[in-house]
């Protein structure tokens, strides 16, 4: 078990990205959660099995027909413990 702290950057705001970052997280029975940020930004924590996670992250890299990654910053954070779902923050 494993969680990272991802930052998104690029045109990830006003484009559903926060839909897709959770359908892909609950397709792949991840944890955690996803927010948009003041500075355009869109930033998350998600938990899982690490293939999972990786898996998850080079779709993410990816992006959709509308948003458009740019770049996206990852640090290994502590894992939170009695997670039961991966929910979007506003």
């Amino acid at each position: 078990m494993k969680r990272f702290h991802l930052v998104v950057h690029g045109r990830v705001q006003g484009v559903g990205f926060r839909y897709f970052t959770q359908h892909e997280a609950l397709k792949r029975q991840l944890t955690g959660w996803v927010r948009n940020n003041d500075d355009g930004t869109v930033e998350l924590e998600i938990q899982g099995n690490e293939e999972a996670i990786r898996l998850f992250i080079d779709t993410i890299r990816e992006g959709t027909l509308f948003a458009k990654v740019t770049d996206v910053s990852i640090s290994e954070i502590p894992c939170v413990h009695n997670e039961k779902q991966f929910r979007i923050m506003y």
